[in-house]
């Protein structure tokens, strides 16, 4: 794809993010789009943040559940960055005001206190890394029509980041075995879902060795301080003004949050 082009569709991207209007699917207006074109065009949209003044804080993976695949019609994980305004911490409500069509992951993240350059982390390196894992939730929003999205559009759309919320609850990840820890979704007080680690990559520690030497090979390193969302445990779900979540992650402890706000 033509240089021009790879910044056409990444600042159209970061329009449809500040307008609030999404753009139809990229892929069915340039069919010849690779994965590593997509790429390029999230750096564009990401640079645009960036330009504006946010920071990046961390890294995401997306589409790592079969739920989640089967729900979008992507059968390989991808990867975003997340910038500093994107964060929420539990406790207040989140907004979701600044959205277009939010959906919910229930997951674990990871923060880092060493950095992490790939290729040939292991799971021992992502471990020693770690300062401590907490139970959160990612918020995805598709610039792209209706989500009609394949894996092209779904990368160069930064992965649909939109927010994320960290819990409170924090624990070393040497407390606890997050492969066989179970996660309880409860929606407005309901039981909604459950689900195991291992349902992530056959766990969210594998999750992040995948995202550190993938990333690492691109020469794009994790960094101390910076998060990880190691993907989502649960299915998308919709969500509107006035819902409360709720994960629970055994051995970790659990999140909370209040969605607030107009939606356009």
């Amino acid at each position: 794809m033509k240089t021009e082009d790879i910044q056409k569709y990444g600042d159209e991207l970061y329009n449809a993010l500040i307008t609030r209007t999404p753009v139809p699917p990229l892929l069915g207006r340039a069919s010849g789009i690779t994965i590593e074109d997509a790429y390029r065009i999230q750096q564009v949209m990401v640079n645009q943040r960036l330009k504006a003044g946010e920071k990046i804080v961390g890294k995401k993976i997306g589409a790592t559940s079969k739920p989640v695949q089967d729900m979008l019609g992507v059968y390989q994980p991808d990867f975003g960055q997340l910038t500093s305004g994107m964060v929420y911490e539990e406790g207040a409500d989140l907004p979701l005001g600044g959205l277009i069509q939010p959906k919910a992951e229930a997951e674990v993240a990871f923060v880092l206190k060493r950095d992490l350059k790939g290729p040939g982390i292991t799971a021992t390196d992502v471990i020693r890394a770690t300062d401590y894992v907490v139970p959160c939730f990612e918020i995805v929003d598709s610039r792209i029509t209706d989500w009609k999205i394949k894996i092209q559009d779904t990368v160069a759309d930064n992965a649909s980041c939109g927010v994320y919320m960290l819990g409170k609850d924090r624990k070393k990840l040497t407390d606890l075995d997050l492969t066989l820890a179970g996660m309880v979704l409860e929606i407005n007080g309901e039981l909604f879902s459950t689900a195991a680690g291992a349902a992530v990559q056959g766990g969210p520690v594998n999750s992040v060795v995948w995202l550190a030497n993938t990333l690492g090979a691109l020469g794009i390193p994790f960094l101390a301080g910076e998060t990880i969302l190691s993907g989502s445990q649960s299915m998308l779900i919709p969500v509107k003004p006035g819902d409360r979540f709720k994960c629970t992650v055994g051995g970790l402890g659990s999140c909370e949050v209040r969605f607030s706000g107009e939606m356009k």
